[in-house]
C-alpha cells in the first residue's frame, strides 16, 4: 500500500461535547457465522469509562483496536496470542454509530474443534439487529473507577492524507464533521455497476435509518470458488444479497437502490472504529473519500492514521 501525508502534524484532538457511554444492561445475540458456518453468541455488557470496547473470548481479551487487526479475506479479524475473532465489522459499526464507547463483548462458540477461533454472527448480513439489540439494552453514561464521568474526545484531521492499493484509494481531508463519500465499481455485474453514496455520519438516527439495514452482497459466479477456499460456509440468501453477472439480483427486493454502496460505508465505519482508544470516538473528524475499497484498504488506512501524530 502507498501512503501519503502532507506534513508531520496531522492530528489534533477535540471534545465531542458528549460524555462516554456504555450499555445500561447486558443484551445477548445468537446467530451463525458467515465464514465458519458455526453458531456463536455475543453478549454486549456494560463497562467502565476509559476501558473502550473489547472482546472476551473465554480467558483471552482482545481490544477492538487496529493494533490487533490482521488482513483476512472478506472480513475484518482481530488476533492476539493465538486467539482470533472474525467478522467484527458490522457489530463494531453499530457500536460506534450508536455511541457505545465502552463495553465488554463476551463471545461463545459452538465449535469444539476450533476453541481459539471465534466469529461474530452475520445475522441478516447488515447491522440492523445489532442496532436493535443496543436499543433494547439502552445507554447510560460510563463512570470510571472513581465514579466520575469522562468526556468523549475525537481525532480531527488537520492535513490531507491519502492511501491507495492499485486502483483503489482512500483520501481524507480536513472537515468540520465526519463525512464519508464512497464509490464502488462492479463492471462485471451491471445491476451493481458504479455507485456513489455520500453523507455526514455523525447522527445515530441517520445510521439506523439509512445505513444499518444495508446487507452484505456477493457475485453469484464467485460463490463456488469462495466455498472451495473455505469461506462463506454459513452464507445464504438469508444473510446476503446475491447478484448474477448475467441475471441480476437473485433475491430481491433491495432495501435501497444503492444498497451495496451503503453497505460499504457501514463496513468502513466498523473498520475505522478500530481507531477508538480509551472510550473515545474512533471515526476521525474529516471528509473521507473511498473508491473501490475493502477491509484490507480500510484497515491499512486506519493503521497508518494510528501511527501519525
Amino acid at each position: 500500500m502507498t501512503f501519503v501525508r502532507s506534513s508531520s502534524t496531522l492530528i489534533s484532538w477535540i471534545s465531542t461535547g458528549k460524555l462516554q457511554q456504555t450499555v445500561a444492561n447486558c443484551v445477548e445475540v445468537t446467530g451463525i457465522g458467515l465464514h465458519s458456518g458455526k453458531v456463536s453468541t455475543v453478549r454486549i455488557c456494560p463497562e467502565l469509562a476509559g476501558e473502550g470496547r473489547y472482546f472476551e473470548l473465554g480467558s483471552k481479551v482482545i481490544q477492538a483496536s487496529i493494533d490487533f487487526a490482521k488482513e483476512s479475506p472478506l472480513c475484518t479479524t482481530l488476533c492476539k496470542d493465538g486467539h482470533s475473532i472474525s467478522t467484527v465489522e458490522h457489530l463494531l459499526s453499530a457500536l460506534e454509530a450508536t455511541g457505545v464507547d465502552n463495553c465488554r463483548l463476551e463471545v461463545e462458540t459452538s465449535d469444539p474443534h476450533h476453541p481459539f477461533s471465534f466469529e461474530v454472527p452475520i445475522l441478516d448480513g447488515s447491522a440492523r439487529e445489532w442496532v436493535e439489540a443496543i436499543e433494547e439494552a439502552g445507554l447510560k453514561a460510563s463512570l470510571d473507577r472513581s465514579g466520575k464521568s469522562r468526556e468523549k474526545l475525537a481525532r480531527v484531521l488537520t492535513e490531507p492524507i491519502t492511501a491507495w492499493r492499485n486502483d483503489s484509494f482512500i483520501a481524507a481531508f480536513p472537515y468540520s464533521k465526519v463525512k464519508i463519500t464512497y464509490g464502488i465499481d462492479f463492471l462485471q455485474a451491471p445491476e451493481i455497476g458504479c455507485q456513489w453514496f455520500s453523507s455526514t455520519c455523525s447522527d445515530k438516527d441517520f445510521f439506523a435509518k439509512e445505513l444499518a439495514s444495508a446487507r452484505t452482497f456477493c457475485i453469484y459466479e464467485q460463490v463456488e470458488q469462495l466455498r472451495k477456499s473455505g469461506l462463506i460456509k454459513g452464507g445464504s440468501t438469508e444473510n446476503a444479497i446475491v447478484c448474477s453477472e448475467s441475471r441480476g439480483w437473485l433475491n430481491p427486493p433491495l432495501r435501497f437502490s444503492d444498497e451495496p454502496c451503503r453497505h460499504k460505508v457501514l463496513d468502513l465505519m466498523g473498520d475505522l472504529s478500530l481507531l477508538a482508544q480509551g472510550g473515545n470516538q474512533g471515526l476521525p473528524v474529516a471528509h473521507i473519500i473511498v473508491y473501490k475499497g475493502g477491509h484490507a484498504l480500510h484497515t491499512d488506512f486506519a493503521r497508518c492514521l494510528s501511527r501519525v501524530k
